[in-house]
């Protein structure tokens, strides 16, 4: 009788392991996985501003440059879009404002597809993008696979040249200060359309097509004036290369 027993609290115990691993693939744990990581990015040093507070998976963040590369005193506007299957699948990532980088679209902001998935892993989380995944694209670019064939042309031609293009680029379109409340009230000033199309974008939660998104403003911090629409990005999202 005593094996019985035995036996039976063993066979619960395996029972309730079964049901605990299985309560991991739920269709509703990757919506907590994705507000855990969000309150994780929120609660860091970055700048984050989610513009519908009903579209989670939909934001953006203000990234600094990584320090000692050419990049440094640089600061840009990212774009963030969670597909419906994070962790498993990675985030969308796009530059606002314009960036020059072999693997970076220079025009869109796009960034290749394949410099995230080729080492992402559900392990990570947010703030490894910020921390890991982007200083790591800027400080070692990969030229033979570029979406921005400039770029690659030159750093494989004149290394010199490339640092002092990036350090061009870095004075043009990501010196400013990036007032990333300070815009979103100047949107919703600006009357309803907008919000109206922002919700619309955020039906998508593919992590394709972070669609639907308004130019980055850059806001001087001594005049407070904006740049011009030129200098902004259209769209910002993955791109396969």
């Amino acid at each position: 009788r005593r094996c019985f027993w035995v036996f039976c609290l063993t066979l619960g115990r395996f029972f309730i392991a079964g049901r605990t691993m299985s309560s991991l693939v739920t269709p509703s744990n990757p919506n907590k996985r994705r507000h855990q990581d969000m309150m994780k990015l929120m609660m860091s040093d970055y700048e984050v501003l989610i513009p519908d507070e009903s579209c989670m998976h939909d934001f953006f963040v203000k990234f600094d440059g990584p320090a000692e590369t050419p990049y440094e005193n640089g600061s840009w506007k990212i774009h963030v879009t969670l597909p419906a299957d994070y962790p498993f699948k990675s985030p969308s990532i796009g530059f606002k404002n314009r960036m020059f980088h072999p693997n970076v679209d220079d025009i869109s902001g796009s960034v290749c597809l394949d410099v995230i998935n080729q080492t992402w892993s559900p392990m990570f989380n947010l703030v490894n993008i910020f921390e890991q995944f982007l200083p790591h694209l800027l400080r070692y670019p990969n030229p033979t696979d570029p979406l921005n064939g400039e770029a690659a042309a030159l750093l494989m031609r004149d290394p010199d040249a490339y640092n002092l293009r990036i350090r061009d680029h870095v004075r043009q379109y990501a010196s400013a200060k990036i007032d990333l409340v300070g815009r979103e009230e100047a949107e919703e000033e600006a009357g309803k359309g907008k919000e109206r199309d922002s919700r619309a974008a955020c039906v998508d939660v593919s992590g394709t097509s972070p669609g639907g998104v308004e130019q980055l403003d850059l806001v001087e911090a001594a005049a407070g004036a904006a740049e011009d629409d030129g200098n902004d990005s259209d769209v910002s999202e993955m791109s396969d290369c």
